[in-house]
């Protein structure tokens, strides 16, 4: 199915690449093509079917821009939401941020390292990775490269982290480290067999085996701490805490304790992550079509008060307005008013 898929994208889009690659040759980072952020009906949702979304850019002008994303082996699904495979080489050096999002960060690196100039936690230091490992964020990571980078980025849920990775979620909070830390001599394994792989269909396979390999019998997630979860995703973050804390049967402080130690974070800041990150998928679609819905189109759609707010918890928790962000991450892209992503600060309120 991935291969087919793969085979129908490359005959559809050759001919097109080298114009469609031009106006992306400032973007960089793990999830910045456009094709690869596509949001579900809900947040945590990916569509339907294996293959999420494919995209294989061919070398023009000593430019490669691979991205495939794939949902994880069935069985996996419970612990992993999707795999990101990315590939590119011949970009400008570029720094690229890392989102705050209702999942932890796994990453295999293909041929270079991982390059971290900035962690969510301030206090740790700038460092390189083979592998890394995060827990739940809000602030962002700043990733820098030199023009190429490769690897594999899961997306793990953090209610699956004990039978995977042997630990709750909450231990990693705001933390990055190299993922042998935690996963042990299965990394190093996992690291060679996707390097050795020809193909993202092979390296996809090979994740599936040896993380359905490392899972094992878990409990210990209390099930009104699964259900408040559940909730929020289903919501897009849009519940109050309040109603969270009556629907489980708990009181607040004892909901947000207990919360905060599975997952890291407390539902009151779950719920501004979940639906930060359906708004920012949002407008990365937007930007994907080289059109951006309006603000205040995108508060309302994400339960926000109104633009004005959407605007502060922006830069609240990606440390920059909108149209900075699109800016970096996609250049050229129109505005709704047919202006540069530049020239869109109108829909900024200034009061952040």
């Amino acid at each position: 199915m991935v291969e087919s898929t793969l085979t129908m994208v490359q005959s559809i889009r050759q001919d097109l690449l080298c114009d469609s690659l031009a106006w992306r040759a400032d973007t960089g980072g793990v999830d910045s093509v456009p094709r690869v952020d596509i949001p579900g009906p809900y947040v945590g949702s990916p569509p339907r079917g294996r293959v999420a979304a494919a995209a294989t850019a061919f070398p023009c002008h000593g430019v490669v821009n691979e991205s495939v994303r794939v949902r994880a082996a069935a069985a996996l699904r419970p612990f992993v939401a999707w795999y990101t495979g990315y590939r590119q080489g011949g970009f400008p050096a570029a720094q690229h941020r890392g989102m705050p999002s209702p999942y932890l960060t796994l990453i295999f690196t293909l041929d270079d390292v991982l390059t971290v100039a900035g962690h969510p936690d301030p206090r740790q230091a700038p460092g390189n990775y083979d592998t890394l490992l995060g827990g739940l964020h809000t602030s962002p990571a700043l990733i820098t490269h030199e023009g190429r980078q490769s690897g594999i980025q899961i997306a793990l849920h953090p209610l699956g982290a004990r039978a995977l990775l042997g630990l709750p979620a909450g231990e990693l909070a705001n933390t990055d480290l190299p993922a042998d830390a935690v996963l042990g001599r299965v990394c190093g394994e996992l690291q060679a067999r996707l390097q050795a792989a020809d193909s993202w269909p092979e390296r996809f396979a090979v994740l599936d085996k040896l993380l359905l390999r490392a899972t094992s019998p878990y409990g210990g997630v209390p099930p009104e701490v699964a259900r408040a979860w559940q909730l929020l995703i289903r919501t897009g973050g849009a519940v109050p805490v309040s109603a969270l804390a009556d629907e489980v049967g708990w009181s607040g402080r004892h909901l947000a304790d207990r919360f905060r130690r599975e997952t890291g974070l407390t539902p009151k800041a779950a719920a501004r992550v979940v639906r930060f990150d359906r708004a920012r998928r949002l407008l990365a679609a937007g930007a994907g079509r080289s059109e951006l819905p309006r603000l205040a189109d995108v508060a309302a759609k994400c339960g926000y008060f109104d633009q004005a707010h959407l605007a502060r918890e922006f830069r609240s928790l990606a440390g920059c307005a909108p149209s900075t962000w699109l800016a970096e991450e996609f250049r050229n892209v129109q505005a709704p008013s047919g202006a540069p992503v530049e020239g869109w600060l109108q829909q900024e309120p200034n009061q952040y």
